[in-house]
């Protein structure tokens, strides 16, 4: 079975050598979606021996991810490992990710099958169980950590759940995979919470929600 890391980068020069150089030893082929990074991220990647591609501007992790399943679909890899830039994802951890993939569609690293949850901020907290629960009432699915970006797939189902946003793309990609019945299973991962950088969630997206997920059961309940 042929695998591929695909691994969104923006901004990462400083993290993202071990991140490959950890990841490489598990896969066939690491891929960097360079997402329109101005700080060698794309230089380093490609010293570490990592195929690189990269935007002309930055378009968010779910513009840079889909860019890295179309090449993973187009070369006819069987599973893709989804890794994070910032050395949050342990790559030591992807043997087992792997191992579920052989009876699953996607496979979805859980801090909260494990206490690492525990460290991060309340209102992040608050918005990963708001979208999971979101996805656990309308997929029919029972899940515990929806937005996590380190996951397996298995790119022959991946094909039918490409997602559009790039905002939002985990909770499309998994509700589309709960709602077509594809096999979504969950391996506990700890992930620390990152020292540097800005958390996507705050009080202000946390009032943007509604809103929000209203674009997204549109996307996947009703245009598709």
């Amino acid at each position: 079975m042929r695998t591929v890391a695909v691994i969104p980068a923006y901004h990462e020069a400083s993290t993202i050598g071990p991140v490959i150089d950890g990841t490489q030893q598990y896969v066939d082929e690491v891929v960097v979606v360079d997402d329109g990074s101005t700080d060698g991220t794309a230089a380093v990647a490609r010293d570490h021996g990592a195929t690189v591609i990269k935007h002309v501007f930055n378009t968010g992790v779910g513009g840079a991810v889909r860019t890295g399943y179309r090449y993973a679909i187009r070369h006819e890899f069987d599973f893709i490992v989804q890794v994070d830039a910032d050395g949050q994802h342990d790559p030591e951890k992807i043997p087992e990710l792997l191992d579920a993939a052989a009876d699953a569609d996607m496979v979805i690293g859980s801090r909260y099958l494990n206490e690492s949850i525990q460290d991060y901020p309340l209102i992040r907290r608050m918005g990963i169980r708001f979208f999971t629960e979101l996805v656990n009432r309308l997929g029919g699915v029972d899940i515990t950590d929806v937005t996590s970006g380190f996951r397996v797939y298995r790119v022959s189902a991946l094909e039918e759940i490409l997602h559009r946003s790039d905002s939002h793309w985990a909770v499309e990609q998994t509700l589309e995979a709960a709602r077509q019945q594809h096999r979504i299973t969950e391996v506990s991962t700890t992930m620390p919470v990152r020292d540097e950088g800005e958390s996507q969630f705050s009080i202000r997206t946390l009032a943007l929600y509604p809103i929000r997920m209203t674009d997204v059961i549109l996307r996947v309940l009703v245009f598709r």
